[in-house]
């Protein structure tokens, strides 16, 4: 009876997984015949930058969802451009995960909340993921879906003369869309492939947003990096992220080089290269115990934004939940 239950319980995920990727595919080809008007501008979100985000791999991958192993929360804020004139954009996001109870399958949910100059922009998305033991590893497949929410306000914005355009508010764009990733993992190596987005957006000379689907508007993150050894105290994680972008006009996005110093399984302390904005990251992170994660990044520009900004600040806090967190059994990815 029981093996009847476990075949019944892996029948319904995958067929709740492959149900999940119908909806994206029909979602897709519903509005590929969509054609933006001539007079209509595309809607840009800012896809967010963080700095510390191989501890929370849920902001850029769906698949990293329950690879934690426990319910996995994770609280960020990020500041960025400080000592500007103006005040530079601000971002926090929220997470939980966790896989359940047979480990085969885990849920997920991500907030994200960014303000930059007379813009404010939600995101909230569900995410799935359905995993695979393989012999030195564990490969997961990912779905996420949701809504970003845009609303700018220029009612603040003070002009000569008086102008409709600054005296009324947008109303909010509110913008669903789904994405998908894979994910492996193991002791000693991670790498993961996502497309956060499927869906693009343009705003219509009516101050409408009209949805449609466009192979050359995807962007596609490759993250992955292992595990050096050198004793039980000293340990090196080397990584990588890349986000590569199908448009001819800018392929590449953001391309990072990480590498992380762990002292004792205690102390994380490294740094970033992010070369297409030309900044250094220094990354300061505590194990305090085998549940609770602090982390403090400084990002600092040495290119041509060294003139106006004195760096960004980010910080993180991770929790977890769970039996299997322990520290005999830590997690470096």
């Amino acid at each position: 009876m029981s093996d009847l239950r476990k075949i019944a319980a892996d029948l319904i995920h995958k067929s709740a997984f492959m149900a999940l990727a119908g909806i994206i595919v029909i979602n897709i080809l519903s509005v590929d015949s969509l054609k933006a008007s001539p007079d209509s501008t595309g809607i840009s979100l800012a896809y967010p930058v963080y700095s510390q985000y191989l501890q929370n791999g849920l902001v850029v991958n769906p698949a990293y969802t329950g690879t934690r192993g426990a319910l996995s929360t994770f609280l960020s804020y990020r500041k960025q451009w400080l000592g500007m004139d103006a005040p530079g954009p601000e971002m926090q996001s929220a997470s939980l995960h966790a896989p359940f109870k047979n480990d085969k399958v885990a849920l997920g949910f991500l907030a994200q909340f960014m303000q930059y100059g007379f813009t404010n922009t939600t995101s909230i998305y569900g995410s799935y993921a359905y995993h695979i033991r393989m012999a030195n590893g564990r490969l997961s497949f990912g779905l996420k879906g949701g809504v970003d929410i845009s609303k700018s306000d220029f009612s603040d914005i003070r002009t000569i003369k008086p102008d409709d355009v600054f005296t009324t508010n947008d109303d909010p764009y509110v913008m669903p869309n789904v994405g998908a990733g894979v994910y492996y993992s193991s002791d000693r190596l991670f790498g993961g492939l996502s497309i956060p987005q499927f869906m693009s957006y343009r705003k219509t000379s009516a101050n409408k947003v009209q949805a449609y689907h466009s192979f050359s508007d995807y962007d596609i993150i490759f993250s992955g990096g292992g595990l050096v050894t050198f004793s039980d105290f000293l340990k090196f994680k080397p990584s990588v992220l890349l986000q590569y972008s199908l448009d001819k006009a800018e392929k590449i996005k953001q391309f990072d080089i990480n590498g992380n110093f762990i002292l004792a399984d205690v102390i994380w302390l490294g740094g970033s290269w992010r070369t297409n904005e030309e900044v250094v990251v220094g990354i300061l992170q505590f194990q305090i115990n085998p549940q609770f994660m602090l982390g403090f990044s400084y990002d600092y520009p040495v290119g041509r934004m060294s003139s106006y900004s004195n760096g960004s600040v980010e910080f993180a806090l991770r929790y977890e939940f769970g039996s299997k967190v322990s520290a005999a059994n830590p997690r470096y990815f």
